[in-house]
């Protein structure tokens, strides 16, 4: 199981790093963005994608066998939705997209691939959902999660908060304050990418002027 490992060691190697925390009615998702090539638009690079129009996942890793993912659970969740008359559950498309990062490791001739997706939704009977998938084909859901190259650090301060009770704006600051202390750097809105899902309304991305007030707040609280 090598070539398991190995996907690991590339998404862990990739140098970003990503947090996910869920509060009572709410979900966040936060990943730090960088552009290598002052040429390529920044907007081309996002690591954040809607699978559905209420759920959403962040894919830290390489990003083309992200992309190759986020297409294969798009399909997956229309499929279901189709043969059932109702929108998949965020806990179901996690299993499957783990079912299907499994299958490659059953085979010499897959490749792994290196790739964490994290997935997130409100679902009409269970409330905010947060799901990790790893390479290997594990799944599980949390509270609030990491991944990336600093996702231990990250782990580490996400369980001394209780996310239980938090509201929007405070899952949003909490999730961003973490990756800031693991990665020890002030942002700016341009190098982070915010996403949220929360009770009656979709998935969708902060604007740079909506991050650019949460840092402001988190500033003038420390």
């Amino acid at each position: 199981m090598y070539q398991t490992e190995y996907a690991k060691k590339a998404v862990e190697s990739g140098g970003l790093t990503t947090v996910a925390v869920r509060g009572s009615d709410s979900v966040c998702l936060v990943t730090q963005r960088k552009v290598e090539d002052k040429l390529v638009d920044a907007a081309s690079m996002t690591r954040m994608f809607k699978v559905t129009p209420k759920i959403g996942c962040v894919v830290t890793g390489l990003i083309a066998d992200g992309r190759s993912l986020v297409a294969q659970a798009r399909q997956e969740a229309f499929n279901f939705e189709y043969q059932n008359g109702y929108a998949i559950p965020c806990s179901y498309l996690a299993r499957r997209v783990a079912d299907i990062a499994q299958v490659n490791t059953q085979h010499a001739g897959r490749r792994v691939m290196a790739v964490d997706m994290i997935f997130c939704s409100i679902d009409d009977e269970a409330g905010a959902q947060l799901y990790h998938v790893d390479p290997a084909g594990h799944y599980h859901g949390y509270r609030a999660t990491a991944a990336g190259s600093k996702f231990q650090e990250a782990v580490s301060l996400l369980e001394k908060k209780d996310t239980d009770s938090m509201d929007l704006e405070t899952t949003i600051q909490t999730a961003i304050m973490t990756l800031q202390t693991t990665v020890s750097a002030d942002f700016k809105p341009e190098e982070i990418e915010v996403a949220i899902v929360q009770s009656g309304s979709g998935f969708s991305l902060l604007e740079d002027a909506e991050v650019e007030e949460h840092l402001t707040a988190i500033a003038e609280r420390d």
